[in-house]
């Protein structure tokens, strides 16, 4: 079960006798074939890039200061999709990419922070709770965790969006 990356990286030697490149990751979001996670006399576990995917999404999101997931489109389509009955709802990927090799991962979070929190001190909280999630449930290393930061949420926005389907009066902002 060699696979080759096509990059300069040294290649391994794995239990079973067949080489592996050093970074011979595959993106999600489309259907990737599952990752080798183990492989033992008694069989193999492999897992999806979509596992990971979901993982990583409900780590970050247990991060207090994290509000939303996801660039300005795909928060205006997950609206959206919330709003349709039998709909998906909120989706957990919202946000994440990953790159799954055969004992590594690579990570990509595109978030939305509260007004307020240290940008600095929650990026390290999410990454620091993103690599351990997906180390320790897949067994995975984790070789990166990439955070944008695309939005800032405000209060404000909050009262905006509320009771009347997130039209506001324009005659007056205050009472």
């Amino acid at each position: 079960m060699a696979q080759s990356s096509g990059t300069s990286a040294q290649s391994t030697e794995t239990q079973s006798g067949s080489t592996t490149g050093g970074k011979g990751l595959s993106t999600s979001g489309s259907a990737t074939p599952a990752r080798l996670a183990d492989d033992t006399s008694q069989g193999k576990t492999t897992i999806a890039a979509s596992v990971v995917q979901k993982i990583a999404g409900i780590a970050a999101r247990e991060i207090s200061g994290v509000h939303a997931m996801g660039g300005g489109v795909s928060r205006a389509f997950g609206a959206i999709r919330e709003r349709i009955p039998g709909g998906s709802g909120t989706t957990t990927t919202q946000g994440v990419t990953v790159e799954v090799g055969e004992k590594q991962a690579a990570i990509d979070l595109d978030i939305v922070v509260e007004y307020g929190a240290s940008i600095v001190e929650l990026a390290r909280a999410v990454r620091r709770n993103v690599i351990n999630g997906v180390e320790r449930m897949t067994g995975l290393e984790v070789i990166e965790v990439n955070i944008s930061v695309n939005d800032i949420h405000l209060p404000s926005e909050d009262d905006e969006d509320g009771g009347n389907g997130g039209s506001t009066p324009a005659s007056s902002r205050v009472e």
